[in-house]
């Protein structure tokens, strides 16, 4: 131990930012079996444990039976032929493995955590699952009355209703406007979701993406359980979907006379990450309302105090994209609001971005990348952004050029091309 003074910290500075030079991503092993299943696999980690998602297309949107994909998807797991949701749930439990089902827009997935020791008894079972389940009848009307109760409390919320009415307007009548009601749940029928889970539910339809500690025997493994007796039905899944087709109607007030606050929902279709300009329009859209310290924060939050939070972000989908801004304000301040929201907008039009915020803006977007690469799992997500947008990884490459060059300058020139206020969708849910 020695006698030497410490040096104080001056706590009045700011560290220094240290520039981010390179983000090395993982890239996954390929191979492709039999049934025409391929197989992504992220080998890296010390633990013996992986965790396999088995990622399917969804069918092409049918607007007479709009929530089969996800009903589908949800009730995988009430039952098979020879287990029950209960004995399904004690099978992965007593190997200390994790087993959840997820739906999206496009896409609709198992994952499996599991120890790379009880693979041999946990991969039987989800085996199970995509090849022999029943949607039994009983589990069927109780999924049915959830979901309408869910349903019901969810229309009470000022903020659903307003995201709900805002897709509705800007998708269409497509999966990205569906807006569920209580009938769409009444007319779901079994024979209609065993019909749905044999179209999709197959070989050819599915992407197995493997992250963790995966050893020639765990692959091997997989390979063999889903090659060797998986195999694909006489009609190939119909996975395309329908144009996107905005409404001509631009804005939509659902008065609510006792709200004490009001639900905001603006913004526009727009280009998905497909297009040269959606890096940059990121940028953008970060310095305006795409992180705590953004323009819309300050000035909304933070200075006028209308509201507790604000953002606006980016939606990327295979059939196109979309801007939004989101809120919930006083009612009594609800215009004042969109005032504000629409000034900071025309700034970007006008005036250039400061070159020390667009430096925060770079480490902070930069930094949340490098951030988001914590483990093997965090890659295996990072690739399943772009794989099923149909990219490759100098999307990363060109994502990172771009947040470290763009100048303010180009920034004024895209808010000027894409964003004109009096063209964007407009959702009140409240009072106005």
């Amino acid at each position: 131990m020695t006698n030497e003074p410490m040096t104080e910290l001056n706590r009045t500075l700011a560290p220094d930012f240290k520039a981010i030079d390179n983000i090395t991503l993982i890239r996954p092993e390929h191979k492709t079996l039999g049934n025409g299943c391929n197989i992504y696999c992220f080998n890296s980690g010390d633990q013996e444990l992986v965790r396999i998602e088995w990622v399917f297309n969804n069918l092409r949107f049918n607007p007479a039976k709009p929530l089969l994909n996800m009903a589908v998807n949800t009730m995988l797991t009430e039952g098979t032929n020879t287990l029950t949701a209960a004995q399904i749930a004690d099978k992965i439990d007593f190997y200390g493995a994790f087993l959840q089902v997820d739906y999206g827009y496009e896409n609709s997935q198992v994952t499996l955590y599991s120890l790379n020791k009880h693979l041999h008894q946990t991969l039987p079972v989800i085996a199970d699952l995509l090849t022999n389940s029943v949607f039994p009848e009983k589990e069927l009307e109780t999924f049915k009355r959830n979901q309408q109760q869910k349903l019901q409390v969810s229309l009470q919320k000022n903020d659903i209703v307003a995201r709900r009415d805002f897709n509705k307007a800007i998708y269409g009548n497509t999966i990205y406007g569906l807006g569920a009601s209580f009938d769409n749940y009444k007319s779901l029928q079994r024979d209609d979701l065993a019909a749905h889970y044999k179209l999709q539910y197959q070989p050819s339809n599915c992407s197995i993406i493997i992250a963790g500690k995966v050893d020639a025997t765990a692959l091997a493994l997989i390979t063999d359980t889903f090659d060797k007796g998986w195999t694909n039905g006489p009609i190939t899944a119909d996975t395309t979907q329908p144009e996107l087709q905005a409404a001509a109607e631009r804005f939509y007030f659902t008065e609510k006379s006792d709200a004490l606050q009001s639900a905001i929902r603006i913004g526009t279709p727009t280009i998905n990450r497909n297009h040269p300009d959606f890096q940059a329009l990121q940028v953008l859209n970060t310095v305006y309302g795409g992180y705590f310290g953004s323009r819309l924060m300050t000035n909304i939050r933070e200075d006028k105090g209308y509201t507790y939070g604000i953002g606006s972000g980016l939606g990327s989908f295979k059939q196109g994209g979309s801007f939004f801004i989101a809120t919930e304000v006083g009612a009594d301040v609800c215009k004042a609001a969109v005032t504000e929201i629409e000034k900071e907008l025309n700034i970007l039009k006008t005036d250039l971005v400061p070159a020390e915020e667009l430096s925060l803006v770079r480490n902070y977007m930069l930094g949340s990348l490098l951030g988001s690469l914590e483990n093997v799992f965090s890659h295996a997500d990072k690739f399943k952004s772009i794989y099923f947008a149909g990219l490759d990884y100098d999307y990363y490459d060109r994502y990172a050029d771009t947040v470290k060059n763009i100048t303010s300058d180009k920034l004024i020139e895209l808010a000027n091309q894409y964003f004109h206020f009096d063209e964007f969708y407009k959702v009140i849910v409240g009072k106005y």
